[in-house]
């Protein structure tokens, strides 16, 4: 029987690294909160130092910032329109921040962030509280819309209307459990592949070889992931700016 030290969900424990209580609430610095910080850290660097020169001919860090930029851009305008345009600052950072805790997760003895729910619901919540206040500032009453789209007869507004306020509100629910799921099964199903190498040792080749093709399709799917977040919280923006539509 496999011990519990060798369970494939010991990953995804938390760990006090540095203990502090604030009015008796736990307050600790984690291991989730160093690979945050880090994401943060790696974000900050990648940009700054692959931006510093702004090279006419750019280079291939400077290529990968302008593409990331460009790419995020485009989803704004794509999703929200031209008054999306202020908002690129929030959502470029969305989008970067939660790709480099996907990709930084498959680094062996890191830690996957956004395998925990509390993070991912966290960010969820941001933006649904954030779209919502934009929502009722720019529109005041009208931005009751949302929950009456146009054109529909109104005998039906009186079971349509509960279920577009039921949708709306569990929006951060599903927006969070779709990216906490796939990055905890994904990263639970790797290590227990990763299992049956080691334990199989030389004649393990075949499964080393499943490993690596496994561990690209991960970073495909965290990649999939970012930008799902990204463009879903894109499209709930756009509801806000425009709840007529």
């Amino acid at each position: 029987m496999a011990t519990e030290a060798h369970s494939p969900l010991e990953q995804f424990k938390i760990e006090e690294l540095i203990p502090l209580k604030i009015g008796g609430v736990n307050a600790a610095f984690t291991n989730s909160s160093l690979w945050m910080v880090i994401a943060i850290l790696a974000i900050t660097l990648f940009l700054t130092l692959s931006m510093r020169g702004r090279a006419l001919v750019p280079g291939r860090w400077q290529s990968m910032a302008e593409m990331s930029y460009e790419f995020i851009a485009n989803l704004v305008r794509d999703n929200v329109g031209s008054e999306g345009r202020k908002y690129f600052p929030f959502i470029f950072t969305l989008f970067m921040f939660v790709l480099f805790c996907n990709v930084f997760g498959l680094i062996p003895y890191a830690f996957t962030v956004t395998s925990h729910i509390i993070v991912t619901l966290a960010l969820a919540l941001i933006v649904f509280i954030g779209v919502t206040i934009i929502g009722i500032v720019k529109n005041g009453f009208g931005f009751l819309r949302l929950f009456c789209p146009a054109g529909v007869p109104i005998f039906v507004l009186p079971l349509l209307i509960p279920i577009e306020i039921i949708s709306y509100f569990i929006r951060p629910v599903t927006l969070s459990v779709r990216l906490f799921l796939n990055m905890m099964v994904g990263h639970t199903m790797l290590k227990v592949f990763a299992g049956f190498v080691v334990l199989l040792g030389l004649f393990g080749i075949g499964p080393l070889a499943f490993i690596i093709v496994f561990v690209g399709f991960e970073l495909f799917v965290g990649a999939l992931q970012a930008y799902i977040f990204a463009v879903l919280s894109c499209l709930y923006l756009h509801d806000a700016l425009h709840p007529h539509h």
